[in-house]
């Protein structure tokens, strides 16, 4: 079996085992694209019939571990707007780009019509409230980043962190496209902003090898100087009630 077919094997046993009555399945992530390892989990969506508890549950079966969505068919779209309002898509782009291991009546293909109809409108923007705090936020990292003494190596690093996790957030608002997180941030960052976001992952390399925090402030302020600049005296927040 190959890098594809081997773990759309287990999966499919998995679904016939634990969800026989199962409507459809697919196999998103790694798996379903050929780059899955011995150690990769398995991401299935699994649609059960209206009625049932919809959840997401995490078990292992034949000794592999795997990720269940389980979603019915009226319940889905619920969970495509709350993956479309966090402009992150995970759930969207498990239905667009994953494997159909079984569908008899359709309702997958449905859905995944409906999922890439909101992948391709993109997600939505920042409103400016939202993106002027992202403006402050990202300063107050940039500042202290730029301040704190290499020296200071656990600060330093989780400084480079949030600055990173920030700018990408931001600069992925300001391309109207899908951001990410863990191992999706870079990916997202990079297909948004090819050019910008080499300089945002490149610079926390560098804090990370050498402590140097030079190319990464300047990554920041590039992203800044997108939005507006860096924002400092003059923003106000108002409290919630």
């Amino acid at each position: 079996m190959n890098a594809r077919t081997a773990p759309a094997v287990q999966a499919r046993a998995l679904v016939e085992d634990r969800f026989p009555h199962a409507l459809g399945a697919l196999l998103g992530g790694s798996a379903a694209q050929g780059r899955a390892t011995a150690a990769s989990d398995l991401d299935v969506v699994i649609l059960l019939p209206d009625g049932e508890a919809g959840r997401r549950e995490v078990i292992r079966h034949d000794g592999r571990l795997a990720e269940l969505f389980l979603h019915t068919p009226a319940d889905a779209p619920e969970h495509f707007e709350r993956d479309r309002r966090l402009r992150r898509g995970t759930v969207l782009f498990l239905y667009d780009q994953g494997m159909v291991l079984d569908d008899p009546h359709g309702h997958l293909d449905r859905l995944r019509d409906r999922a890439r109809a909101l992948l391709a409108a993109g997600p939505p923007p920042l409103d400016p409230a939202e993106r002027e705090r992202g403006r402050y936020v990202l300063t107050c990292f940039l500042d202290d980043l730029t301040d704190t003494s290499p020296e200071d190596r656990h600060e330093q690093l989780a400084l480079a962190d949030f600055a990173l996790r920030e700018a990408a957030r931001l600069l992925t608002a300001h391309h109207g496209a899908w951001t990410g997180i863990g191992k999706w941030l870079p990916r997202r960052l990079l297909a948004a902003d090819p050019v910008r976001g080499e300089e945002l992952l490149e610079g926390r390399r560098a804090v990370a090898e050498r402590a140097d925090a030079g190319p990464l402030s300047l990554a920041v302020e590039r992203v800044l100087n997108m939005l507006g600049g860096p924002l400092r005296e003059g923003y106000t927040q108002p409290w919630r009630a």
